[in-house]
């Protein structure tokens, strides 16, 4: 009876194995499978700091073409960084919420994080390998809370027919930089690149140092900690950076005052690039976001439209570094009611076809290992493998990130020498 059991247990694993291997392997061939019953009547609701989400309510309906009885909602919290704790232990606490880098190590959201469920876990099917490794953080327990949904990283947006105009080539290194804007000038253009300089958040000096100021600490990884707790002797690393900074400004690349008539760092820039008469636009992948939408807002561009494209700032002599970032990420809130849909949108969601699908409507940077499918990022998918750093892989944490970000702004503006910053590094507030 023994033998005869084992053999049943045995063939009956063996059964089960094979059905998930199929179940894997359907899902594979045909995308997204249903795993809970169709007709489930229930509520989810996502909170975040979109004042609107067009491409996370096509998702919706996506979704609801599977789960047509799922009622699926998406609302903006005021103060998010402030009140999400709040909003958590509230009644109506949302099943998915907006989560950020630099929340992490920062013991304001241990609360938040308290409620945050593993993503990693294997029974709920997420497939995390679609994603681009260094975007996916791991706490010690190798736990993964939160899980980008879209990618950033910090550059420039290149006006590609003023180059061809010119007859210039888009630079690739740093002495080809300090040439073409060299060229540049000379055919009259006052600031060859500009970018947000009025106040330090968003501002074009951490878009140029803080790449750098990683790099230098990418080929020193033993002192991220020390660069993390603000210990004073992490400000050497911080040198070349302001170095770099100080160079592409002093040589007339980037003219301080042509840019402080620029006066936010997202509209702003993006109208003021499209006025066509600027070579190269310094800032970030969030704020190439917003240009679909706003070429239409231009009279300039609408007039004369132009091709354009985002790339690296070559900071070096083998390129610019592709700081590989998250810029939105999602937790599930573990305590929430109907976790299991919940958990069935997530799975449906984070695959590279949904993913790379919501970044083409945001135009963001996709989190997924396909960087090919929006051609103005074509340029970042280019960027040599040791050039690329992942921010979440090396450890840093937003205290060192508030450090490049005040002391570049203030060497940029020219209230503070270089080495006055290094020296300062761990007071900047």
């Amino acid at each position: 009876m023994k033998k005869t059991f084992s053999i049943i247990l045995a063939a009956l694993i063996v059964f089960c194995l094979a059905a998930c291997s199929s179940e894997k392997t359907r899902e594979k061939a045909e995308g997204f499978v249903p795993r809970l019953d169709k007709s489930t009547e229930c509520k989810i609701s996502i909170v975040g700091t979109y004042s609107n989400f067009e491409a996370l309510e096509a998702e919706f309906d996506r979704f609801n073409e599977y789960y047509p009885n799922v009622e699926m909602s998406y609302t903006k919290i005021d103060d998010y960084n402030k009140s999400i704790a709040t909003v958590l232990s509230g009644n109506d606490a949302p099943n998915i919420f907006f989560s950020f880098s630099w929340m992490t190590g920062n013991s304001a959201y241990d609360s938040v994080f308290a409620h945050m469920e593993n993503l990693a876990d294997a029974s709920l099917g997420l497939d995390l390998n679609c994603i681009r490794p260094g975007l996916l953080n791991r706490d010690s327990q190798g736990r993964v809370l939160t899980v980008p949904i879209f990618s950033t990283s910090y550059g420039m947006l290149i006006n590609n027919d003023l180059f061809e105009k010119e007859g210039l080539k888009v630079p690739s290194t740093l002495s080809e930089l300090f040439k073409v804007c060299a060229a540049f000038k000379e055919k009259g253009y006052e600031s060859p690149m500009m970018g947000y300089s009025k106040d330090s958040s968003g501002c074009l000096m951490n878009t140029v140092a803080y790449p750098v100021f990683a790099g230098t600490l990418a080929k020193n990884p033993e002192k991220v900690a020390l660069a993390n707790q603000c210990d004073p002797a992490a400000g050497e690393y911080m040198r070349t950076a302001l170095e770099t900074l100080t160079q592409l400004i002093e040589k007339g690349c980037i003219n301080i005052e042509k840019c402080d008539e620029i006066k936010d760092n997202y509209t702003a820039v993006i109208l003021r690039f499209f006025e066509g008469d600027v070579p190269m636009m310094i800032c970030t992948g969030d704020t190439v976001s917003g240009t679909g939408k706003r070429e239409s807002q231009s009279e300039a561009f609408t007039a004369n439209p132009f091709s354009y494209s985002f790339t690296t700032v070559p900071t070096t002599e083998k390129g610019g570094y592709f700081l590989d970032s998250p810029s939105v990420q999602f937790s599930v809130n573990s305590a929430c009611e109907n976790l299991d849909m919940t958990n069935e949108f997530m799975r449906f969601l984070i695959t590279k076809a949904e993913l790379n699908r919501m970044a083409s409507v945001k135009r963001l940077i996709t989190p997924s290992n396909d960087l090919s499918f929006d051609k103005v990022y074509t340029p970042v998918g280019n960027v040599s493998s040791d050039l690329i750093i992942s921010p979440t892989s090396l450890g840093i944490e937003d205290t060192l990130a508030v450090q490049i970000r005040l002391a570049s702004y203030r060497v940029g503006k020219g209230t503070l020498t270089i080495d006055e910053a290094v020296a300062q590094y761990g007071s900047f507030k």
